[in-house]
């Protein structure tokens, strides 16, 4: 078992939560709707400075659907070049 985190802006949630819905149907996850930070390239504060937000989904999938995880969310950086899309990947068990 797998947990994802990806955090993204704001304005690619209902893309990347549409695809992976479409390719793994059974995906369960939480989102944290209103993300701030500092990326690599700039800040989503939510200020008049910066006003870009992020969002933060977390989901814990079986083995078998982390290569098409992978692939789902490099296909949406693919289309949204320049929005921070981050996936990240942590080996987890249930207890």
């Amino acid at each position: 078992m797998y947990r994802l985190e990806i955090i993204a802006n704001k304005s690619v949630e209902e893309d990347i939560t549409d695809a992976l819905e479409q390719y793994i149907p059974e995906i369960l996850y939480s989102i944290v709707p209103l993300v701030y930070g500092r990326g690599g390239n700039d800040r989503k504060l939510g200020t008049s400075t910066w006003p870009e937000t992020n969002f933060l989904l977390v989901s814990y999938i079986e083995d078998e659907h982390l290569a098409t995880a992978k692939a789902v969310i490099k296909a949406v950086k693919g289309r949204f070049k320049g929005e921070g899309i981050k996936l990240f990947i942590i080996k987890s068990e249930e207890l």
